[in-house]
Formats: C-alpha cells, sequence, structure tokens
C-alpha cells in the first residue's frame, strides 16, 4: 500500500462548495430519476443498431444537470426514454417513483403531464397565442381559470415576451417561439424538466435568463433539471455535467463538487504544482466514498485498485508482521495513501482503518495511471512521497 501522509492543510475546514447540491446532499435524497442497465436500439434484424449502451444515472430532487456529447451519442435517445416517449427496451427506468415500463397507457399520459418538456422544435400550438399556448399547458393541470392568465402572463413578461403575448407563432421569430415554449414548460413548476438544446435558438442574455429560471426552479421547488446542450455558455449554471460518447456516459461530474476537490487538491504539496487543467481532470475523475467507523479502507495483501485522499475524518494505518499487528500512523483530512501498491504493481503492504466516518476521495488504477501518464509533476510528486515513506 505505501503509508504516505501527503501533507496536511493548515487549514482543517475544505472550502465549501458555491452551489446547492453536493455529493454528501445528494447522497442523503432518493433519486427522482434512477436509470440501470438501460439499453436502447434502433431498428430490426440485420439493420438493428444499439444506440445506448448499459447507462447508469441517479438524478436527484433539486439538481440541475447538464448532458453533453457530441451529436449521434444518444443524448436525445436517453432524454425521450425518460420522458415516456420511447419504449423502455432493456434495464431499469424509474422517475417519480414509477416504473415506466410497468405503467399502463393511461398511466404514461398522466405521466407525461407531469413532465415539462422543452425540445429543439417548439411544437407549439399555430392556431394559439402565445398566451394561449401557455395557457393550455396550465389547463391540463387544472389550475382555477382566475390564476392562468396571471401565471402565463407573469412567465412571459420574465422571458421579456411582455409586448408580444398575444402574437401567434407565425409572427414571432425563432427565439421568440422558444421563449414561449419555455414558458409553457415551466408554467406548472413540473416536477421533473427535460430540456433539449433549450437555448440553441436564444441570444446570450435571454439564454442566461432560461437558465436562471430553471436554476430557480430547483432551488425553490426542489425541481429536477435533465438539460441537453452544445452551450458553453450555460455550463456553469449546472449542478453535474454527465458527458455522452457513443451511447455510453463516459463522465458523470458534480460540478461544485469538482470546484471544491480542486480547492481541497491544491492545499497539498502532492497537488499543488500541477497545471490548472490536470488538476481538474484529476478531480473530475475523483468518487466520493464514504466508510464506517471500524471499517477497514484497505487490507494489506488486497491487490491495489485505488488511491486515496481523506476529505473528512481520522484512519490508522497498521502493519501485520507474523501474528503481530503494529499502527505505524494516524491520517487524517488531507492526507493521501494507496499509491505504493499502485505504483509497484505489489499487494498492499498495510491495512487502513476508518476510526471514525470517514470522507474520501477515491481514484481508481485506470484513472490514477492516466494522470500520471498525462503529468510528469504529479508522478514525480508521488515517487517523491512513496520513497520518503519507505
Amino acid at each position: 500500500m505505501g503509508t504516505s501522509t501527503g501533507t496536511r492543510p493548515q487549514d482543517s475546514k475544505s472550502p465549501p462548495p458555491h452551489r446547492k447540491m453536493t455529493i454528501l446532499d445528494g447522497l442523503k435524497k432518493e433519486p427522482v430519476i434512477r436509470v440501470q442497465r438501460l439499453s436502447h436500439y434502433y431498428g430490426s434484424g440485420d439493420n438493428k443498431k444499439q444506440i445506448l449502451f448499459d447507462i447508469d444515472l441517479d438524478i436527484r430532487p433539486g439538481e440541475l444537470v447538464i448532458m453533453t456529447g457530441p451529436s449521434g451519442s444518444g443524448k436525445s435517445t436517453l432524454l425521450s426514454l425518460i420522458g415516456a416517449l420511447r419504449t423502455v427496451q432493456e434495464g431499469s427506468l424509474r422517475v417519480m417513483g414509477h416504473e415506466l415500463n410497468q405503467m399502463t397507457p393511461s398511466q404514461l399520459v398522466q405521466y407525461r403531464r407531469d413532465i415539462g418538456f422543452i425540445f429543439q422544435m417548439h411544437n407549439l400550438f399555430e392556431s394559439l397565442t402565445a398566451m394561449e399556448n401557455v395557457k393550455m399547458s396550465l389547463q391540463l393541470k387544472k389550475v382555477p381559470r382566475t390564476e392562468k392568465r396571471d401565471q402565463a402572463g407573469h412567465i412571459l413578461n420574465r422571458l421579456g415576451l411582455e409586448e408580444r403575448i398575444h402574437y401567434k407563432p407565425e409572427s414571432l421569430s425563432g427565439g421568440q417561439r422558444q421563449r414561449v415554449a419555455v414558458a409553457r414548460a415551466l408554467a406548472t413548476r413540473p416536477r421533473v424538466i427535460l430540456a433539449d438544446e433549450p437555448t440553441a435558438a436564444l441570444d446570450k442574455e435571454s439564454g442566461k435568463t432560461v437558465v436562471e429560471m430553471l436554476r430557480e426552479l430547483c432551488e425553490t421547488n426542489d425541481s429536477t433539471v435533465l438539460l441537453i446542450t452544445h452551450d458553453n455558455r450555460i455550463l456553469d449554471f449546472a449542478d453535474r455535467i454527465v458527458n455522452m460518447v457513443d451511447g455510453r456516459i463516459v463522465s458523470n461530474v458534480l460540478v461544485a463538487e469538482s470546484v471544491a476537490i480542486c480547492e481541497f487538491l491544491i492545499k497539498s504539496n502532492l497537488f499543488a504544482n500541477l497545471a490548472a487543467s490536470t488538476l481538474t481532470d484529476i478531480a473530475q475523475k475523483m468518487e466520493l466514498e464514504i466508510v464506517s467507523a471500524g471499517k477497514w479502507v484497505i487490507r494489506q495483501g488486497d491487490p491495489g485498485d485505488k488511491f486515496y485522499l481523506i476529505r473528512k475524518g481520522i484512519t490508522d494505518v497498521v502493519v501485520r508482521s507474523g501474528a503481530e499487528t503494529k499502527k505505524v500512523a494516524t491520517l487524517g483530512e488531507g492526507n493521501f495513501f494507496g499509491e505504493a501498491a499502485l505504483l509497484t504493481g505489489e499487494p498492499r503492504n498495510a491495512s487502513v482503518l476508518a476510526k471514525e466516518e470517514t470522507v474520501l476521495y477515491s481514484l481508481d488504477k485506470e484513472n490514477f495511471q492516466m494522470a500520471i501518464d498525462s503529468s510528469k509533476t504529479f508522478k514525480e510528486q508521488l515517487l517523491n512521497a512513496f520513497y520518503q515513506r519507505q
């Protein structure tokens, strides 16, 4: 294993995340959307093509999750499955407590009414004005008649359409039609909002307003938003960014936690000299683990599969020699361990026991090696720490 202790930060408190949602917060909430081993195919026979491959994804109340990735990577297919616009073929898809492939057609109709949809194609009713299009969604939710006009007018005004509320879609620009579609989706304050490129046709200010309204719903209504975009201007509004490539989720990064990890890592001499891009890349690949008091984090003799950094808690490092077991170190916040077995390929040479509930950031073997390969500085710092403690 290696009992390296790293450098303990002088400030024992890790910086608070700058967003509402953190990993620790998220773990306390049951997912509103839970996708497990979901696969999907188009066509049949010789023309059958797999589009999604064993997708696993949890999204919790109050999260705004942005999904990125190249065109054709399966993002819109996944969104349409979550919205029950396509039928689940393989795997499990559970939304708001309902397993979608077990619902009846009438239940699915009601389920779709409880979702706020925003699509690239706005799908407005051409015969209705902007106000009437928004009031239509309120009617489906049986909002009292006296409230419909006020609610519809308020949200249209918020989106800068106060002078266009009585215009039909044919008299509106593409960006204005898109804003009406957004207003229609958000008017009922739905628990789940699914959005496919909602800001693509909007200018910078309009796009910002739309995402601010989505953010507001997350924070005040505990709504859950899954948003597909190629718009880099709005990435900073996300709680989490999920990247899809060729039908697979290749990264799933909690933005606030990634920032907090970077700020946490840079306090350690091991990471302090890394380039910002390398530091960010490492932070985004780290996973959070919580180990209860009295539980082993790693055991002597086991293969080395992860590198660990302690965010919070106290652990003991113990070494077994014959019948004797000896404590050789106590590690706390900011200390790291587990690099020796990964560097040498040998089994763990010590065990680590959580003395109290311990929160860890871990980097698996593959990502650890990628971090070393991509950064000469990181490799040198690790080797220095490793040899100093032998």
